[in-house]
């Protein structure tokens, strides 16, 4: 599975974007799903999952402000992002966890595939 992460840029505050992550490979389906991001000089973190069965789980900095989605049909699973903060400036990452390993979906070393991340900056 290839992962190609886009939709990133400079926005300002209070600001929507949505990011995007297409995969290759007939088994996406199969994957659990997530955003990761790192922020500048900090380590990277868990911001978001989507199960296989479309159930989610949510970092505290972002509940009621980020929304995961998944389009099976198109390999594309997205991420909306409303009332954007500065602190929120960093590159994003999605990430394919075998989707039976739904209890590890915070741990970043139990995830098989990684896109090349895609930068989101956030002005004041």
């Amino acid at each position: 599975v290839q992962l190609q992460a886009s939709g990133g840029g400079l926005v300002q505050a209070g600001d929507s974007l949505r990011l995007s992550c297409a995969a290759s490979g007939r088994t996406f389906s199969t994957y659990a799903m997530s955003w990761f991001r790192q922020a500048p000089g900090k380590e990277r973190e868990f911001v978001v999952a989507i199960s296989r069965g479309g159930n989610t789980e949510h970092a505290d900095s972002v509940k009621g402000r980020f929304t995961i989605s998944r389009d099976n049909a198109k390999n594309t699973v997205y991420l909306q992002m409303r009332s954007l903060k500065p602190e929120d400036t960093a590159v994003y990452y999605c990430a394919a966890l075998n989707g039976v390993y739904w209890s590890r979906r915070r741990t970043e070393a139990d995830y098989d595939y990684w896109g090349q991340g895609t930068l989101v900056t956030v002005s004041s």
